[in-house]
Formats: C-alpha cells, structure tokens, sequence
C-alpha cells in the first residue's frame, strides 16, 4: 500500500485512476479545485459522489494547486504524487493563454517543489502528444524535438516539462516522470472532446460537425489504457527525469472514427463539414518503444472495443451528468 496524492482526480484521467489505486488498496488523497472548465464542475461533482460511494475512505480536498498554502499540508507521508490538474484543450486555450500559462505551469512547479521539500520519492506529471505540433516527424519519439508548438496550451504542457525537467537537477534521486497523454477517451470524457461529442450526436440523430475534409489524423487512446501505463511508470520508471510516451501508436483519420462510431452506435451517421479550428495539429502517431522496453506497457483495447464503452456510457447518461 502507498500513500498516493492525486490532482486533478475528479476530473476524468483523474476518476479512473484514483477508482484503481483505491482498488488496489492505497491510500488516496483527492486534490481537485472543482472549476468549471473545460471539464464541467457537475461531472467532476458526479465523479466525487461515486468514488465516495464506492471508497468512503477517499479523502477529497477542495484546493487549487498554484496555491501553495491550502496544498503544502497535503504532502505529509506522501510516497507517490500523480499530478493530472491542469487547464486542458487547445482551442479553449487561446481565450485564456495566461490562465493556461499559469495553472500548467506555476502550478508544476508548485506541487513538484512540494514534492521535494516533503522528502516525496516519485512525482509523476501528466503532458500531451500536443508538445510535439506538427513539426517533428512521426510516429513522435520522446527524444525528438519539441519546440514549435501550435497552442498555448501544448505551450505550457512543454513549459511544465522543461520546469520538471530543470526542478529534477535539484533533487536526482526523485523519480520524476513526465507522461505524455495521446488523444485519451473512454466513459467520462470531456463533454467537447471528439469522440464523445460525436457519439452524442449520433445517438442524438443529429448530424456530426467534421473539421477539415476528415484526414486529420489522431492516435486514440482508451483511459483504461492511460492507467495502466501511470500505474506501471509509478512502479518502474528511474531516478531522475525521464519522459514516456502513452499512445495506441495506431493512428486514424477522422472519417474512419466516424464510420466506426456508426458501427458502435447501430447508427449511420450524417456529416456537416466545418473549418479546421486555430491550434489543431495535422496528426497524432505514438512511438512507444520507451515505454514498451523500459515500463513493460503497452496499449491493450482496440480503437472498436473502446468506442462500445463510450457508446454504452452515454446511453446510461444522456445528457451527461
């Protein structure tokens, strides 16, 4: 059993990680400050009620982590934090750049420093393919280049890295592990994302909004998988800073998502087509050779399995909450 602090844990990473690690019999604390974007704060609501319902032991602590004071009391016989609170979603981020700036990245710094000043031995920090833009070649290896992001949000999930990565020096012996999430989905999901929102429609009978001509491209991950590799870079991943890569490394363009979603569905979908927004990159494509060799995880559920898990959840929620 270990001592485990999660941020961002009622949000919808953070719900199925936190179910597991309880599961699995550690104790949690649950930090989230219940804000109402871009994961809507009566879904995080609901996400508290049933990990309460199913853990009463779970403590939840209501704080923001760029506020050092409310979380600093929080690290007390911590053995592992897995820090997933941040402001996600590109579009959105260029409404706000500095709150995204600030809440990525301060608070990074925030809970890491936290991390080393309480004696914390491992410190886990969740990124985004989205650090990678369009210009480094694909599939994306951890090693390449990263510095042409096309956001303020891939911009500050790079700037909370390269903090992590510079706050490691300090303190060697830490495990500090950055994660980068590719296209996660699964029941839960943020209500704007793709794979949800077009699952809605669908069910809906309404038409789904495609942007571009349907070639963009993304690696698709369940949130399944997403926890099994946090859980495996928890138990295996080395001293000092180090990056992983967690994709299905099996990449689709939008038109064949939204076939397979009709498939999932029992539904054929009709299609409006729209401009592609500011900020979205051509392509998402995993290496997970590093993760493979070095975490000994890899991607379990096919893109079709997962797609009935999101189907079968929003018939039991239609409208979300």
């Amino acid at each position: 059993m270990a001592r485990v602090l999660v941020t961002g844990a009622v949000g919808f990473i953070g719900y199925h990680l936190t179910r597991a690690l309880l599961g699995r019999g550690d104790d949690v604390t649950a930090v989230d400050d219940f804000s109402n974007a871009p994961y809507p704060a009566a879904e995080k609501k609901r996400n508290e009620r049933d990990l309460l319902a199913e853990f009463p032991r779970l403590a939840v602590v209501r704080a923001c982590v760029t506020d050092r004071a409310a979380v600093a009391p929080l690290f007390d016989g911590v053995d592992v934090v897995v820090h997933l609170a941040g402001l996600a979603g590109v579009r959105l981020s260029f409404a706000d750049p500095a709150r995204y700036a600030r809440v990525n990245i301060e608070g990074t710094a925030v809970m890491q420093e936290l991390a080393r000043e309480h004696g914390t031995a491992r410190f886990l920090l969740a990124s985004s393919s989205s650090v990678y833009g369009n210009a480094t070649p694909l599939p994306a290896r951890e090693e390449a280049a990263a510095v042409v992001p096309e956001s303020p949000y891939a911009a500050s999930k790079r700037g909370a890295e390269l903090v992590a990565s510079a706050l490691s020096l300090r303190t060697p012996s830490m495990r500090c592990t950055a994660l980068r999430f590719f296209t996660v989905y699964g029941p839960r999901q943020r209500p704007e994302m793709a794979i949800t929102l077009f699952t809605r429609a669908v069910l809906a009978g309404k038409p789904i909004r495609m942007f571009g001509d349907g070639s963009m491209r993304r690696d698709f991950t369940h949130v399944d998988d997403i926890v099994r590799g946090i859980l495996a870079a928890v138990e295996k991943a080395p001293s000092g800073y180090r990056e992983y890569n967690l994709g299905s490394s099996a990449p689709i363009d939008l038109r064949e998502l939204i076939r397979d979603i009709g498939e999932a569905a029992g539904v054929e979908p009709t299609v409006e087509r729209e401009a592609v927004p500011l900020g979205d990159v051509d392509a998402t494509y995993a290496d997970i050779t590093r993760a493979r060799h070095e975490l000994g995880w890899e991607p379990r559920i096919p893109l079709k399995e997962g797609l009935g898990t999101v189907v079968a959840w929003v018939r039991e929620h239609p409208t979300g909450g």
